[in-house]
């Protein structure tokens, strides 16, 4: 990776990370690879990202409304984390089993009615088990009624930006006004795994036993592939066979999301094919920090005479594979900074190319407050920039 003269112009950078940053640019000198066009896959739709960046590394038809079928549960179990987070909801909460819950049809944990059952029994089988009865069961316990809990799936939906969604129930029942896109499903995805990572192990695992009756986990690709951690597969009449699939190797989080497939052995070979192609045409790099320190500009009529800037986030990118030692990064910064200047005000930006081609611009923002200096700070800073 290259790094232009203006990446860091105060000369007050550490050794230490000069070194570092010499380091990452002779150690990857490998040839980039060339990158093909995605395989030929019998899918519908499909959508493969990079988690880190975002960056879309394969599409097909990404934003069709579709029925999405149990992947609809993602969301139910996304609401239940928002309301653990919240404090309005413990793993160790007790829920009553209506007689709805307990009719429902399709894949279930084989609740009782009028039975009592906790949260974190609940999770295990609405995420392992994709049980139906137990979306039902934990819809009701939030919201009081599966109709009220739907609402809370949408505005979040609405938060998360999945454009191209509407639920109407907790489980992913086939409807023709239950809709979501590949894009979105990703969205979301990507969304629980970075919130959540804490509940997010729970869909790498394989079984789970309740009422003396052990099921599996229907993601074939968890025995296949242990890079392979999750995350959800889902199937109607209407929706075909479809999976959401995550795997880290090296590093690099790769999500896939495969819908429309004729059978769960396709869904699972198109699924293992499109992270493959992932892995092996481009790598991730988180190339800053949030908060990291990536300068210390003068900032006049201060406190202070230096200002800290860096980023509000991570600045992370996906690029072919081999292609490190192409990249750009230059950081352009207001040349009169003046105080007072508050904590998340931005002073410029960081822009990442490669081979001249612009990939990512991110905003630079002050790390900290400066307030306006002494009165004689600010006299002696007035004479100083008259000079200079």
């Amino acid at each position: 990776m290259k790094y232009s003269s203006k990446l860091y112009p105060n000369k007050n950078i550490p050794n230490l990370l000069i070194l570092t940053l010499l380091f990452l640019v002779f150690s990857r000198v490998h040839a980039a690879l060339p990158v093909p066009a995605p395989p030929e896959v019998a899918a519908k739709n499909y959508f493969v990202i990079d988690f880190a960046s975002g960056k879309v590394l394969a599409e097909k038809n990404p934003d069709e409304k579709i029925e999405p079928a149990s992947i609809t549960k993602l969301m139910t179990s996304y609401v239940v984390y928002k309301e653990l987070e919240a404090g309005r909801l413990a793993m160790d909460d007790i829920v009553d089993i209506s007689e709805k819950a307990w009719r429902m049809g399709g894949s279930r944990m084989y609740l009782e009615v009028n039975t009592s059952v906790s949260v974190y029994d609940l999770m295990k089988g609405l995420i392992i088990q994709s049980g139906n009865d137990a979306s039902v069961a934990l819809a009701e316990h939030i919201a009081g009624t599966e109709d009220a809990f739907v609402q809370l799936m949408n505005q979040y939906a609405i938060e998360l930006g999945m454009e191209d969604t509407n639920f109407v129930n907790s489980t992913g029942w086939p409807d023709k006004d239950h809709l979501m896109s590949a894009r979105d499903i990703a969205t979301l995805s990507a969304a629980l795994i970075k919130e959540f990572p804490e509940h997010y192990t729970w869909y790498a695992e394989k079984e789970y036993t309740y009422n003396s009756i052990k099921q599996y986990n229907r993601n074939k690709l968890l025995w296949r592939d242990d890079t392979v951690d999750g995350i959800k597969t889902g199937h109607t009449e209407s929706a075909g066979y479809c999976l959401v699939s995550s795997a880290v190797r090296s590093d690099m989080r790769v999500i896939s999301v495969v819908l429309g497939t004729d059978s769960k052995k396709a869904r699972a070979n198109v699924s293992q094919a499109l992270l493959n192609y992932g892995f092996r045409f481009y790598e991730s790099h988180t190339l800053y920090a949030e908060g990291e320190v990536l300068s210390r500009p003068r900032i006049w009529s201060g406190e202070f005479q230096n200002l800290t800037v860096g980023l509000a986030e991570d600045l992370a990118i996906a690029i072919p594979r081999g292609a490190y030692d192409k990249l750009d990064a230059t950081m352009d910064i207001d040349k009169n900074i003046e105080a007072p200047v508050a904590k998340g005000q931005q002073i410029g930006v960081v822009k990442v190319s490669l081979d001249g081609e612009l990939l990512e611009t991110m905003p630079l923002v002050a790390l900290e407050t400066v307030n306006e200096g002494s009165l004689f700070q600010q006299a002696k800073d007035y004479f100083l920039r008259m000079i200079n």
